[in-house]
């Protein structure tokens, strides 16, 4: 089975990222934008020079492609934006997924109308503060004064889950890339960390665990569509589940890698598991999508890959 992209895909990704990587990365970009909020700016900018704004990802195959590169260009250069809700869009409202009981909302301080939604399609107008000062999720803003407004169709919450795993995808590729070239780097006891039988198994396996997510990523976009049924709903679930546990687990072997040095905001590591904290756990964290999960596994619902 064929399951690269196609070219035209490819080379827009590529062309998304070289424009993201022109902003500095997590060291020029996303880092002062913690301390400065309107560097931000600049994301945006670039975003529309791309042309993200047209794309129609809901309606048109070819920008929902588009979309998901773009998602990952943003992680792998840790744009400091929110793309997903913006891509997501509702009569120009950004669309976010929350919790309801503990709602947040990253990069929840920009201007403009937001639309606020939950797992079971309820949607809410709501009060959003000022960021935290918290290091976990620099831009996360605390949503108050939830009112229901209405109902998101589940497709639209699959799709946003769908692009979001995207977004990770990207970000742990870089988080890795870094990770590899510490250890490729580093020596001790007159040889390089990458000599070690365990260091060489530990990357294998993060290596493994990222096709995995590129191909559960790519397989739940290609199913997606407007009239999505159960079966589409648990797609975008696992999608989501699985990029959050291998952003649990990838982070954690970074660290484990690079010891001190991946908790310092010198090293790019200290950034990526910053920002990446709320797509990792948000809107849901991953026990809870599993207990949204389970009851479709025995009424049959679920598919994979192996199906």
């Amino acid at each position: 089975m064929e399951t690269s992209l196609p070219e035209h895909i490819r080379e827009f990704g590529r062309v998304a990222q070289h424009r993201f990587e022109t902003l500095g990365g997590p060291q020029e970009s996303s880092l002062p934008a913690e301390r400065n909020g309107t560097l931000r700016k600049p994301a945006a900018a670039a975003l529309a020079e791309i042309g993200a704004a047209e794309l129609d990802v809901r309606n048109d195959p070819e920008s929902r492609l588009a979309g998901a590169v773009v998602a990952r260009a943003a992680g792998a250069t840790l744009l400091p934006y929110p793309v997903i809700e913006d891509l997501m869009a509702i009569d120009g409202a950004r669309l976010a997924l929350i919790d309801p009981r503990i709602p947040r909302v990253d990069h929840g301080d920009l201007p403009g109308p937001w639309l606020l939604a939950d797992l079971d399609g309820i949607s809410y107008s709501a009060t959003l503060g000022a960021r935290s000062t918290a290091k976990l999720g620099p831009f996360l803003v605390k949503a108050t004064d939830l009112s229901p407004v209405g109902t998101v169709a589940r497709c639209d919450l699959a799709l946003h889950l769908i692009l979001q795993s995207w977004r990770i995808l990207g970000a742990l590729e870089r988080a890795l890339e870094i990770t590899c070239d510490h250890v490729k780097a580093r020596t001790q006891f007159g040889k390089t960390l990458s000599e070690f039988q365990f260091v060489r198994f530990t990357i294998a396996d993060a290596s493994v665990t990222l096709r995995g997510l590129e191909e559960l990523a790519k397989f739940s976009l290609s199913r997606w569509t407007a009239d999505t049924d159960v079966i589409g709903w648990t797609d975008a679930l696992m999608c989501k589940i699985k990029a959050a546990e291998a952003g649990i687990q990838l982070m954690r072997t970074s660290h484990q890698l690079l010891g001190a040095l991946g908790f310092c905001d010198e090293s790019d590591i200290s950034v990526i598991d910053r920002h990446l904290q709320p797509a990792l756990r948000l809107p849901e964290s991953v026990e809870a999508l599993s207990l949204r999960l389970s009851p479709e596994i025995g009424a049959g619902h679920v598919e994979t890959l192996f199906s």
